[in-house]
């Protein structure tokens, strides 16, 4: 088997700004074991590996038995991928480094802004290795899975992330290094996914993480100079991107460089009326939200009165709404198409797409991630009520049937699963007999029953 023990490194700065100095394994695995019996750290563990060892926990990993969500099938995985923006990104990821570590004992992992493995690619006998702690095609490595890891921790803060051997929160993938690296839409700055090396000492070498920032560097050049092949997900770096979760009113986020006269940041277009406007970027009022997400959900268009039923609960003159879509207009330029009936006038993506995208593929964590709390909460429009009664309900009903102690605690410590009693009975069905879950589970719905007798 090869040999993954850290190796000797000159001093520096690390991607977290600690020395470049690697620590003991013997040191950092004893940290490790009084962490997981009394929660405390002893000094000399690096900040970056001590917060993520904290997430971890919170999380409730198993730190015996790393559990990567595998569920999606190899036709969903292909059909995902070659509609995913990164997939041009591949050949650039081949020539530098797949063909730069040839002969190494070490894969090279590109994975979505989820954490889900695109290609694994590399040395047979390292994929093998990997491959039985499930670091395979398809699988998701973020940390709320399988704990701290290269790839998961640079998702997590979003910072070029080496983690060492005993690092490691989980015991089988100790057995590794890796060295990974954020990549960015450099015209939005929004997290693509992360270029990975996973592997032996090698992966654990400053040299290898200069190689992949590098690496990085050329495809973020390669995904700004061409826009992704067309379709849902692959549009999504093109697309501007209306936000709305958990939110008071939307925030839009204008398209870089958009086509057909969609303007991109800091720039302004010229409008059928004959002005100029500011590009379709910023926060909304929440009208001019709840107008712009009923038009997304509704790409054929909505006539006036329609749109007075789905933005009031009571009565709503056309006038009325003819006034607010003109001032929307004035606001966001050529977003807004065709007044007859009103629709947008060309593809604007919602966080909504988002977790629907992630519940489509099975990962129910990523979906949880992205779910940042209930459609435009503070809105009483029924059209957006009826939106937002949808996308819980999906979400709720992909985390119950998951059958995911982890994912269901992930919902039960939401404002919207706080009181859900039939999660908290699907926990305490899932967790381990004995263990804390299950015995918060118990007490909880001990609580919930009183509360409603």
């Amino acid at each position: 088997m090869t040999d993954h023990r850290a190796p000797a490194r000159p001093d520096g700065p690390d991607a977290d700004g600690s020395p470049h100095m690697p620590p003991r394994p013997a040191s950092v695995r004893a940290a490790r074991e009084a962490f997981l019996s009394t929660g405390a750290l002893p000094p000399g563990i690096r900040p970056l590996v001590a917060e993520s060892w904290r997430r971890s926990a919170r999380s409730g990993v198993d730190p015996d038995s790393p559990q990567p969500d595998t569920s999606i099938t190899d036709l969903d995985l292909g059909a995902y991928r070659s509609q995913h923006p990164l997939a041009r990104a591949m050949p650039v990821v081949r020539d530098l480094l797949v063909a730069g570590l040839a002969g190494e004992s070490a894969v090279v992992a590109l994975t979505d802004d989820a954490g889900r493995l695109l290609w694994v690619e590399g040395s047979s006998s390292v994929r093998d290795q990997v491959g039985r702690i499930g670091f395979v095609e398809g699988a998701v490595w973020r940390e709320e899975r399988v704990g701290t890891n290269a790839p998961g921790t640079a998702l997590a803060t979003g910072r070029p992330v080496q983690v060492l051997g005993a690092e490691h929160f989980t015991r089988p993938v100790q057995s590794f290094n890796c060295a990974a690296v954020p990549v960015r839409d450099l015209h939005t700055g929004r997290v693509l996914g992360v270029l990975d090396v996973t592997g032996g000492r090698v992966a654990g070498s400053g040299l290898v993480l200069s190689l992949v920032r590098a690496s990085v560097a050329a495809v973020e050049r390669e995904l700004a100079e061409h826009v992704p092949p067309g379709g849902r997900l692959a549009g999504a770096a093109s697309a501007p991107q209306l936000d709305v979760l958990g939110r008071p009113g939307g925030t839009l986020r204008a398209a870089p460089g958009a086509a057909a006269g969609w303007p991109g940041p800091g720039t302004y277009a010229t409008v059928p009326d004959g002005g100029t406007h500011a590009a379709p970027s910023g926060r909304l009022s929440l009208r001019h939200s709840e107008i712009l997400l009923l038009l997304a959900a509704h790409p054929r268009g909505l006539g006036a009165d329609e749109l007075a039923v789905l933005l009031h609960p009571g009565e709503l003159s056309d006038v009325t709404v003819r006034a607010e879509v003109s001032r929307l207009r004035r606001a966001v330029g050529p977003l807004l198409g065709g007044s007859r009936p009103y629709r947008l006038g060309g593809l604007l993506r919602t966080d909504l797409d988002t977790v629907r995208d992630l519940l489509a593929v099975g990962d129910v964590h990523g979906a949880l991630t992205a779910y940042a709390g209930p459609v435009l909460p503070r809105s009483v429009a029924p059209g957006v009520e009826q939106l937002r009664d949808e996308l819980s309900a999906e979400v709720r009903g992909a985390v119950l049937a998951s059958g995911d102690p982890g994912a269901v605690g992930r919902w039960l410590a939401s404002d919207e699963g706080a009181d859900d009693h039939a999660a908290w009975r699907r926990l305490a069905a899932l967790a381990a007999p004995g263990s804390p879950a299950a015995a918060r589970a118990r007490a909880r719905l001990a609580l919930l029953d009183r509360s409603l007798g």
